[in-house]
């Protein structure tokens, strides 16, 4: 049993924030609160800037939300709705909403809470990890609320993490009104994703631990991290029944810079200006600090907590399927990249604060958001077609989609169709109440959305072969490959491939393990 200091948690302190040329005295409280108010504001504007949220799978929940609102009223024929404790968070956020004002109204408010949580959760743990308001790193945490993880609109596992960031800044320091307070909060974390809430409950027994133990009986910690790691990715490879998809990328493009690799090749670049950055503001503060070995010992469990992330993806599958009757759990690594992510900014809060942060940030912020509203501008063209040639059916009419991505671009398929058919199409080919792990849940047999996942998953790669019982079914697609944004429909047949005709994309091969 290790020695512990003593029977009573003893905080750590707060890490020095000394006074340093090119820092700005600390804001007062009324210029804080007016800086929140318009950082918030401004971090909004992306939420708002077009007609939808261009953000993946965002389609998809709010198309599900409206087919759980049919459900009530009696009209999606085998379709129900069941009650879960994890990854729903959001999609009863969005459903409740909608109940008081419209769907489309509820989804900019639903994202936009999502996003200051995000954000303000971030910075709150950056906070009271550097011991300093992180004011000059506002423009990349914006960036990072924008990142890969918000536009592949996995909105529940984005809202557990900022859940967990403010859980973590009330349980940090060690005192007992926080660990009630983040204890409190956990369920919460629960109900938006596992994840989100596993990440919390380790890192914050990680940290009691590190703060009771001393000198080399802290080592263990990591070394245990490592080891229940390699345990997982053990299990996992040898289970029978698991299928098992790997990550063929390099593990070092895994470090938590590639969620800025947001849509297409150009934002590679964000990629490697976000890690030069971290890499040179962690060389400029060691080469001035008083104490270069004291530098690294201020910011050892930083350093550990990355570590034992960074490991996750290293180690861990891209994809998982252990239900044979229900849909794979897919992205674990690349959705785990956002906390080596956020670890990766606590340790630049760490440092002492420089003006040359916020200059170099706010350049790199300034051309990621005008690349974000050149592609969401491309996305909303896509969109606003699909409209087109949907608004004119009837209530009722059974459509497949098949809408890609283009060829450079991180993800494959696009939900562009799914708010295009609300109140007019039911999508047959919408994944989610197939797999089981959301609350929207079909029957066999069901005419309004297809029971089996392979069959969905077949219908949105278009490799489906048209049955006579599924007909009539109507294919929404892109039309040629020189305009992604012009979007036809027409009347499958039986025995044809529903994607026979239209755009169909080469997968990139460094993104080729997402789903």
């Amino acid at each position: 049993m290790a020695p512990l200091r003593n029977a009573k948690i003893q905080e750590q302190p707060s890490l020095p924030s000394p006074a340093v040329p090119g820092s700005n005295p600390m804001p007062s409280s009324a210029q804080n609160l007016l800086a929140s108010f318009l950082i918030s504001a401004l971090l909004l504007i992306p939420c708002y800037w077009h007609a939808h949220i261009e953000a993946g799978d965002l389609g998809s929940h709010v198309y599900n939300a409206w087919l759980a609102e049919l459900v009530e009223q009696g009209k999606a024929p085998g379709v129900y709705t069941v009650w879960k404790w994890d990854n729903v968070l959001f999609d009863l956020l969005l459903f409740y909403l909608a109940k008081a004002i419209s769907l489309v109204a509820a989804e900019k408010i639903a994202v936009s809470l999502c996003v200051l949580l995000f954000f303000w959760g971030l910075f709150a743990l950056m906070k009271v990890i550097g011991g300093k308001a992180p004011w000059f790193l506002v423009p990349c945490m914006a960036m990072l609320s924008y990142g890969y993880i918000f536009h592949m609109g996995f909105m529940n596992y984005y809202l557990s993490l900022g859940l967990a960031c403010l859980g973590l800044s009330l349980t940090w320091p060690g005192r007992r009104n926080g660990l009630i307070a983040g204890a409190a909060l956990a369920p919460v974390m629960l109900l938006a994703h596992p994840l989100g809430f596993l990440w919390f409950v380790g890192t914050t027994a990680y940290r009691l631990l590190w703060l009771r133990f001393s000198g080399w009986w802290k080592l263990p910690l990591p070394a245990g991290g490592l080891v229940i790691l390699l345990g997982a990715r053990w299990f996992v490879a040898h289970h029978p029944s698991y299928e098992v998809e790997w990550r063929d990328s390099p593990f070092w493009k895994l470090s938590g810079a590639d969620q800025f690799y947001v849509f297409g090749e150009r934002y590679a670049w964000f990629t490697l200006a976000v890690a030069l950055f971290l890499l040179l503001a962690t060389v400029l503060a060691w080469l001035v600090a008083s104490s270069r070995t004291q530098f690294w010992k201020d910011r050892r469990l930083i350093f550990e907590l990355y570590f034992v992330s960074f490991s996750a993806t290293a180690l861990l599958p891209e994809n998982l399927h252990t239900d044979p009757a229900g849909g794979w759990i897919g992205a674990l690594v690349s959705r785990l990249t956002l906390v080596s992510a956020i670890l990766g900014f606590c340790w630049l809060a760490s440092l002492p604060a420089r003006t040359w942060y916020l200059v170099f940030s706010a350049a790199c912020a300034a051309v990621f958001f005008t690349f974000l509203y050149q592609d969401t501008a491309f996305l909303n063209r896509m969109e606003a077609s699909t409209e087109r040639v949907t608004q004119q059916l009837p209530f009722g009419t059974r459509t497949a989609a098949t809408i890609f991505a283009p060829n450079d671009y991180r993800t494959i398929y696009l939900h562009i169709p799914d708010r295009a058919c609300l109140g007019h199409c039911f999508l047959v080919s919408n994944y989610e109440p197939s797999t089981r792990q959301f609350r929207v849940r079909v029957q066999q047999g069901s005419p309004v959305v297809a029971s089996v996942v392979d069959d969905s998953d077949e219908m949105q790669s278009g490799t489906y072969d048209v049955q006579e019982e599924d007909l009539p079914l109507k294919q929404i697609y892109q039309c040629e490959a020189s305009d992604l944004t012009r979007i036809c429909i027409r009347d499958l047949t039986e025995d044809e491939k529903n994607g026979r005709l239209g755009y169909h994309p080469v997968t990139n091969p460094f993104f080729s393990q997402n789903p």
